[in-house]
């Protein structure tokens, strides 16, 4: 198959920019000397994943149980589910550590540590869980200098349980577009993972792993002492969002929307395609940057960006494409009926878990379809 038998809309990943993607994080870790373990949210795919792992990563971070269900069937056993958890999923948890999985699992604070450890006593299964602590006031997490660090570290170690280490997940990063300010945050991100480690081992707690990570502090840092692992997961495909943020180029997006052009509403300067929300998802993540893509930036079918033309807006199943400033009076013929486009996305994640399957095209055009995991 070639792009030019695929149906639209689909999801379409761009071989090649993702191998470069997928080398450039790798190379930037390995020089930094931090193992990487990639977050697989953004993709859900095998193919991707075991590319990720061909190019050097070790271990998979994942947000849902269902993510680490999938790969482990896959045959990954090394993996992080980076979300706190409840009551209610450990028996997922405990079906997966059973079967082999070595999973990792996450708590920030007393009354999930002493739940983990009271079921982990009841089922006699010694878990390891990772404390997640706040590097930025952006979510969840204790902070580095909170008491309440060595309080949990105490429940779970005291409970029976493995302190495996700390987390920290910089997802403020995603508000700045300053280089100078994204070293700062990674810096901030780094310094607070490695002054809680130390807060627990100068209690006399175990806390051999100190992972951080986000796509921005991961290409960003100027140095990793005392982290050992990092995470990150759009870099992989990279989105509008990133472009924003300053960590690439439009050019290094890896997945794209393919389109049709279905119609025209010429006195407007539009043009129709049947691509909506629905293919695009409903992610205006720029909308709150300096630059707005609307619903996403229109390529050619071959993934070149053509000029300023975007999809300003977006109904359940058709989109509209207008350029930005003044209207083109002459969209039907630039894009006459048929014509085929692809839409880069505001965040890779949102569109990307629209679709039930990718359309990886490779340099030669060839097309092999890579299926995505869903559920939780």
């Amino acid at each position: 198959m070639d792009i030019e038998a695929l149906n639209t809309p689909a999801a379409v990943v761009d071989i090649a920019r993702m191998n470069r993607n997928i080398q450039q994080m790798q190379n930037r870790l390995n020089a930094l000397g931090v193992r990487f373990r990639p977050h697989v949210k953004t993709t859900k795919c095998e193919q991707i994943v075991r590319a990720q792992i061909a190019g050097g990563a070790q271990g998979i971070t994942v947000s849902t149980l269902k993510e680490a269900e999938q790969f482990f069937a896959k045959g990954i056993t090394d993996i992080v589910y980076a979300v706190g958890m409840v009551p209610t999923k450990l028996n997922q948890a405990l079906a997966l550590r059973r079967q082999g999985c070595d999973l990792k699992i996450v708590a920030d604070s007393v009354q999930s540590a002493e739940g983990i450890a009271t079921f982990g006593r009841k089922h006699e299964q010694a878990f390891e869980v990772w404390i997640e602590v706040d590097v930025d006031g952006h979510r969840s997490g204790i902070n580095p200098e909170d008491d309440l660090l060595i309080t949990v570290g105490r429940a779970l170690t005291e409970g029976g349980m493995k302190l495996g280490g700390v987390l920290a997940h910089a997802g403020s990063s995603y508000e700045y577009s300053k280089h100078e300010e994204l070293v700062r945050i990674a810096e901030q991100e780094r310094a607070g993972a490695v002054q809680a480690a130390e807060r627990l081992r100068a209690a006399g707690l175990s806390c051999p792993v100190v992972s951080i990570g986000s796509t921005p502090t991961a290409l960003s840092a100027e140095h990793l002492e005392g982290v050992t692992e990092v995470r990150a997961g759009v870099y992989v495909m990279f989105d509008l969002v990133m472009h924003n943020v300053g960590v690439c180029e439009t050019s290094d997006i890896a997945l794209s929307v393919l389109t049709t052009v279905i119609g025209h509403q010429e006195d407007k300067g539009w043009a129709i395609v049947d691509a909506g929300w629905m293919a695009m998802s409903r992610d205006r993540g720029t909308q709150r940057q300096e630059h707005d893509f609307g619903y996403g930036l229109v390529c050619t079918q071959d993934g070149k960006a053509i000029g300023d033309y975007l999809m300003s807006s977006a109904n359940q199943e058709h989109g509209i494409i207008s350029r930005t400033g003044s209207p083109d009076w002459n969209i039907a013929s630039r894009f006459p009926i048929g014509t085929r486009l692809r839409i880069l996305p505001n965040h890779a994640c949102a569109t990307g878990a629209q679709h039930p399957e990718y359309q990886a095209v490779s340099e030669d055009g060839a097309v092999e379809t890579w299926p995505r995991f869903y559920g939780w």
